[in-house]
């Protein structure tokens, strides 16, 4: 499979960042991303150009994986939007979808995030 991701990570961490972006390359993705950590950042990604699918961690210093799911959704309701956090619960995961989520993953699971993404793209086979 050689499809090019473009994908906006909300994430505070460039190591956990990365590991993301390698789990994608790794299922065959050819990835063009961003990486933001503010709400300014991420407003000016929405803003400049249209996104496969959105990761964002949960919990942020400056910056809510929530925040970031409430703005996309305020205007956009197609583009998937993924949790990938350390820090998210069973119930916290249920608030998320119930809010819009498409989908969460652990970051001790990270081998999951690309048949999570799979499986949120239009057209994808599992």
């Amino acid at each position: 499979m050689e499809k090019t991701l473009r994908v906006l990570i909300a994430e505070d961490n460039e190591d956990d960042c990365l590991l993301m972006v390698r789990q994608l390359k790794e299922a065959g993705y050819t990835i063009d991303y961003e990486r933001v950590d503010t709400q300014r950042a991420y407003r000016a990604s929405l803003a400049k150009q249209p996104w496969d699918v959105i990761l964002a961690d949960y919990t942020m210093p400056t910056f809510t994986g929530m925040k970031a799911l409430y703005i996309l959704r305020e205007k956009d309701d197609e583009t998937p939007f993924i949790f990938v956090s350390g820090t998210l619960g069973e119930n916290t995961a249920d608030q998320a979808r119930k809010a819009g989520a498409n989908d969460y993953v652990t970051k001790n699971d990270l081998k999951r995030l690309a048949s999570a993404v799979k499986a949120v793209l239009p057209g994808e086979t599992q």
